[in-house]
């Protein structure tokens, strides 16, 4: 007698593999897009990285419109200010060795007045001096005429200065005045004229000034340095307003701003300071 197995049991087996297929076939689809999933976040976050890293150079090397402003350490700085800095940042030879220049070039002088000045600046003085001299004065001839006359010769012109200069009045032991013009960069003499146009009673008045200044001109430079500290550009001897003989000495310290510090010329005291910040 011959078994055969029953339909129904048969058709229940196929039916539990094809469910059991079916349902390995679903866990390796979600498997993989799992899989996929995390591969394609991995490879996502991994690129916002890269970005994130080349962005933080770019934003750290490249300096704001704000901070390049603020490094700018011109743009508080006044005309005046700016100009002072440019002049001292071009001078080379410093206020007391153009003091020994300037007297070295009139026999047993000393300094009145040494003031610095950039090139092209015109000294009114040495002009006025030098257009009164017999050397700057045109000669004349007659016409061919014989009813006119023209000059013959031209004023003679002033040195040029190609940079900054220091520009001194000394006085001789009789009283003469002379303008001496010393190159602030090569410390060489540029022009050394005497004042046609004094007389004698000026020569005398002078040469008494002079005798009262028992402090030198170095001397009232290092009080007025020692009471504001800076670089001198400028010092005149001359009567203040209450009839003292001073010397008055211009500093410029390191913000560029320039103070005058009057000076005593018989004891060497401070009698004023002022200080101008434009």
């Amino acid at each position: 007698m011959t078994c055969e197995p029953s339909p129904k049991k048969t058709g229940f087996l196929r039916t539990h593999r094809l469910r059991a297929a079916g349902a390995a076939g679903v866990l390796l689809a979600a498997a993989l897009l799992t899989g996929c999933g995390q591969d394609s976040g991995g490879t996502s976050t991994g690129t916002a990285t890269s970005e994130a890293a080349r962005a933080v150079p770019e934003r750290t090397t490249t300096p704001s419109s704000g901070a390049s402003k603020s490094a700018s350490p011109t743009a508080t700085l006044t005309e005046d200010q700016k100009d002072r800095k440019t002049l001292l940042g071009a001078t080379k030879i410093t206020f007391d060795k153009a003091v020994t220049t300037a007297e070295g070039a009139v026999a047993g002088s000393k300094v009145m007045e040494l003031d610095l000045r950039g090139p092209g600046e015109s000294d009114d003085d040495t002009d006025r001096d030098e257009s009164a001299s017999p050397s700057a004065s045109a000669s004349t001839s007659p016409s061919p005429s014989g009813t006119s006359a023209s000059p013959s010769a031209s004023p003679s012109a002033s040195p040029a200065a190609t940079g900054p200069e220091w520009v001194a009045v000394v006085v001789a032991k009789d009283g003469t005045e002379h303008n001496v013009r010393v190159d602030a960069v090569s410390g060489k003499v540029i022009q050394s004229t005497e004042d046609p146009g004094q007389d004698a009673e000026e020569k005398s008045k002078l040469a008494d000034r002079m005798a009262g200044a028992k402090q030198t001109a170095q001397q009232a430079a290092k009080a007025a340095t020692d009471k504001k500290k800076g670089t001198v550009t400028s010092l005149d001897l001359d009567d203040n307003d209450k009839n003292v003989l001073v010397w008055s000495v211009d500093v410029v310290d390191k913000a560029w701003n320039e103070t005058t510090v009057g000076i005593d010329a018989a004891t060497g005291a401070v009698t004023a300071e002022e200080t101008d910040t434009d």
